[in-house]
């Protein structure tokens, strides 16, 4: 759209009693992440974008980029961890991705909707803590992302969390 491409986060089909259907959107910026709101009348045209998903392996993080690797071609690849910030929080290193890429550039992570990961920090649960008890403690997980968790939870415990919401789901 104008020269720019845009991943759609939601969308929702308008039809009126009065006048014609429209389309009430919400876009990401590929570029740099930023949200917008656009409606746009049914029907209206966009130009293709060839995309493809491949299928690769994480390697590491070093604080500016985030390195792959093609696990048929083994080539490897650096983007800015700018690029890939909100999925890479849900990753440990050496698991395998698919990574979008939108002509010839890639630009997002396709992860699971939830992953385990090992609790790294967290502080001590109380005596009578329980899982009927409530409540909710800040947790580091082991990819440094952090979590609200239950009370009960402990370190080194492994959890399963929705990657969409980033909330704790249950013990793995």
């Amino acid at each position: 759209m104008e020269g720019t491409i845009f991943k759609i986060v939601e969308f929702q089909h308008v039809k009126p009693g009065k006048g014609g259907a429209f389309v009430r959107t919400k876009l990401r910026r590929t570029s740099d992440g930023n949200v917008i709101d656009r409606t746009f009348r049914a029907g209206e045209k966009f130009r293709s974008v060839h995309t493809e998903a491949r299928k690769m392996q994480f390697l590491y993080a070093d604080g500016t980029d985030a390195h792959f690797m093609d696990t048929e071609s083994f080539e490897q690849i650096a983007v800015p961890e700018t690029v890939f910030a909100e999925s890479l929080q849900w990753i440990t290193p050496s698991s395998e991705v698919d990574v979008l890429f939108i002509d010839g550039e890639p630009s997002d992570l396709q992860i699971p909707s939830s992953v385990d990961l090992t609790v790294a920090e967290t502080d001590p649960g109380l005596r009578g803590d329980s899982v009927s008890g409530g409540g909710t403690k800040p947790a580091t997980l082991e990819t440094g992302a952090a979590i609200q968790v239950p009370l009960f939870v402990e370190i080194g415990q492994r959890i399963r969390v929705d990657t969409r919401t980033g909330e704790y789901m249950a013990r793995a």
